[in-house]
């Protein structure tokens, strides 16, 4: 794999377990694949292009999973940090819906929000846009040395992104048959590439939770991400080392 967008190869969809919400809820490639096509036109539809950056609420759900992934694939780099992105006037803001009346988005960029319709005419429905796309990946020229996720001033590239995950796969014996638990959120990119993007790219389960903090301690997977400076315990049976990239 060479960028991000190629964890969504067409040939990749299967009926196999992809990603687990928090709520226990299974999506299979197939599901994910073709909804990440859709997340990818909806972006597109806001302004989203290569270059541009999509702001996205840091909290691991379905729907910001596949923001992520859509927009990888139409490569525009994401930042898991809305407000942020407000104030540097990133091209498409996504949050929940609970959170339209206090976002106030500026000249350039559009709202969307998922989690139920929104108040002001303005902000774009995520989920009914997306259950209305059209399932296929749009073109795209995003390249490895492209960035795929923004931290701050400081981008990761698509390369460094998939490498990191590699690293966390060959550490930990990650393969088909694992579940990577995520407890914590995307804010952290080696977070994202270790519970979201290493088990994608074998072909294995993303579960996603809340924070570690407020999780029930019952096992959900083989193998548990943390933040680096948590002290919480899992109920997996092997906690990840968080991975570092490249020119860390």
């Amino acid at each position: 794999m060479d960028v991000v967008g190629d964890l969504l190869a067409r040939e990749r969809r299967s009926r196999d377990a992809a990603l687990v919400t928090a709520d226990g809820r299974e999506r299979t490639y197939r599901d994910l694949i073709t909804n990440a096509y859709k997340a990818a036109n909806v972006l597109r539809y806001l302004g989203a292009r290569e270059g541009s950056t999509v702001a996205v609420d840091a909290t691991p759900r379905l729907h910001t999973t596949l923001a992520f992934l859509g927009a990888a694939g139409v490569g525009a780099p994401v930042r898991f940090d809305p407000a942020a992105g407000i104030e540097r006037g990133d091209r498409v803001v996504l949050v929940d819906v609970a959170d339209e009346p206090t976002t106030e988005p500026a000249p350039g960029t559009n709202l969307a929000v998922f989690g139920g319709p929104p108040e002001r005419p303005e902000t774009t429905h995520w989920e009914q846009e997306l259950w209305s796309e059209n399932p296929g990946m749009p073109p795209s020229g995003v390249g490895p040395a492209d960035p795929v996720v923004r931290e701050g001033d400081a981008p990761v590239t698509h390369r460094a992104l998939l490498a990191a995950a590699a690293a966390v796969v060959e550490r930990h014996g990650i393969d088909a048959e694992t579940r990577v638990v995520l407890r914590g959120d995307f804010a952290d990119a080696r977070a994202l590439a270790a519970g979201v993007v290493a088990p994608l790219s074998v072909g294995g389960t993303a579960v996603l939770t809340a924070r570690a903090d407020g999780e029930p301690a019952e096992r959900r997977g083989d193998v548990a991400v943390v933040a680096a400076d948590s002290e919480a315990t899992v109920p997996e049976p092997v906690r990840a080392t968080l991975p570092s990239f490249a020119g860390d």
